[in-house]
């Protein structure tokens, strides 16, 4: 997915732009009717909009709805797919953290599936 779009004035099916706005974490990001969420966010510069478990930045990754790397809330609605929601104007955006794994399983050898290794390979 790619922040480019076409300009209105080289446009050969003729269509024209017509802003919008949504609120993305408090902020006013603007875009344009058509735009996933997705494509405002990266028409906005920002390439990444979540964090997962190990802190590490997600944004789009594949762009179709299949990977769930570019999830946001809109209003109330959880894990929202940017890539596939279109922008509505006056959307209320939030970006989602997951929060970091603790306690029992959170290192990485309790999340090896237990007997991954048979008595005779170890």
């Amino acid at each position: 997915m790619s922040p480019r779009r076409v300009r209105a004035d080289s446009d050969a099916v003729g269509r024209q732009d017509r802003p919008l706005r949504i609120t993305v974490d408090g902020e006013p990001v603007d875009g344009i009717v058509g735009q996933t969420i997705a494509g405002v966010l990266l028409a906005d510069d920002r390439l990444a909009w979540r964090r997962q478990r190990s802190g590490a930045p997600r944004g789009v990754f594949c762009g179709i709805g299949v990977c769930f790397d570019c999830l946001v809330t809109v209003g109330e609605e959880r894990d929202v797919r940017a890539c596939r929601r279109r922008a509505r104007d006056g959307d209320v955006v939030t970006i989602q953290t997951r929060e970091p794994e603790t306690g029992r399983g959170a290192g990485p050898e309790c999340r090896q599936h237990p007997g991954a290794l048979g008595e005779e390979e170890r």
